[in-house]
């Protein structure tokens, strides 16, 4: 089982390193390794959520997922993405922004680090909604009772989430507006470019949330009707197919996008050569991928139930790093431990559970 999900993976492992070696020689091999490692660490709550989402669809979007999906994750987001992102914010043509990113790789990096407000501005705010909508929903299994209890209570106020979320991103926009006030107009510019992006990523969300939701309570309702009116939605057995799975599979694409923000921006610190970055993160994504897969067919947030809200933390986390990292800079190493340690104190929980309800 272990080596069928994982066998692409450890392909595109090995055909990645030997293109570093090929492309620049063996110090590229390292320099692929630890992005690859970076990029794992820094997304192993993404494959947790992920296979949260992914056991509601059928076969056949899971394989669309583990393919399709995966060329987007690494060529759209790993490769094309920082291309796309200078291109934007510098007003370039995109031939230039690859220009720039094979031939100037300083004045890239620059203009990378130029659109990390906005970038960070537009995947906090995806990553705070999901964070968000999760702990002030009603759930029947509850790890941080005393927390998510008065949470799941507050929640039952309509568009709370959203109201919370847009909060946070004035009081973001606004830190930037104090400082346009003693530093002149330049960080003004940049409080608006905040607020913007910020919004963007909102409704990015809401739009793309709410189609795969309806979607799915609409294919709920067919089943319903020809079960004779018996509800299905809560059966194991409901798959979601047609219409409803192509929104999910969209709303797993985005999501992955916003994961890869960090890893996008913090692969720099590591090399600001493109071929090389994309041959790192793609491998680190196509692990995360196949881990994804591995923990649906395994059942294993079945298994372990707290798991799931381990990760949702751990995306509050993240949103609040991203969010901060505006203005201050953030170790990739903080923000990995972050994710790891919140989603090992969800699985001790759980095994815990499990011992105690076997005995």
């Amino acid at each position: 089982m272990l080596w069928k999900t994982f066998r692409w993976a450890f392909a595109v492992t090995a055909v990645g390193l030997v293109g570093g070696v090929l492309y620049d020689g063996w110090t590229a091999l390292g320099i692929v390794a630890v992005l690859a490692v970076l990029e794992i660490s820094l997304s192993f709550d993404n494959a947790v959520i992920n296979a949260g989402i992914l056991k509601k669809l059928n076969a056949f979007w899971q394989r669309i997922f583990l393919t399709v999906g995966i060329l987007i994750a690494v060529f759209g987001m790993r490769l094309l993405f920082p291309v796309v992102i200078v291109s934007v914010s510098a007003r370039l043509a995109p031939h230039e922004a690859v220009r720039l990113a094979l031939t100037d790789k300083e004045r890239y990096q620059q203009l990378v680090t130029d659109a990390h407000p906005s970038i960070a501005a537009f995947g906090g705010m995806f990553l705070l909604m999901i964070f968000l909508d999760f702990i002030l929903e009603e759930r029947e299994t509850k790890w941080l009772g005393r927390v998510e209890r008065p949470l799941a209570r507050l929640g039952r106020i309509d568009m709370l989430s959203v109201c919370v979320a847009l909060v946070v991103l004035l009081v973001t926009a606004m830190t930037f507006a104090t400082q346009a006030h003693q530093h002149g107009g330049h960080h003004a510019d940049k409080a608006q470019t905040v607020l913007v992006s910020g919004v963007a990523g909102l409704v990015t969300y809401l739009v793309v949330h709410g189609l795969s939701g309806f979607f799915e309570a609409r294919l709920a309702g067919e089943e319903a009707d020809e079960e004779g009116g018996e509800a299905t939605s809560g059966r194991p057995g409901l798959a979601l197919a047609g219409r409803a799975a192509f929104f999910t599979f969209l709303y797993l694409e985005v999501l992955d996008a916003s994961f890869s923000f960090d890893g996008v921006i913090g692969a720099f610190a590591v090399t600001n050569d493109i071929v090389l970055m994309a041959l790192g993160l793609g491998i680190g994504a196509m692990y995360v991928r196949s881990l994804t897969v591995y923990l649906v067919r395994q059942g294993t947030l079945d298994d372990y139930v707290y798991l799931e809200h381990g990760a949702h933390y751990a995306i509050g986390a993240l949103a609040a790093v991203l969010l901060v990292s505006i203005r201050y800079e953030v170790n990739d190493i903080v923000t990995g431990l972050i994710g790891v340690t919140l989603i090992g104190a969800a699985f001790w929980s759980s095994v815990r559970l499990n011992r105690a309800t076997a005995g």
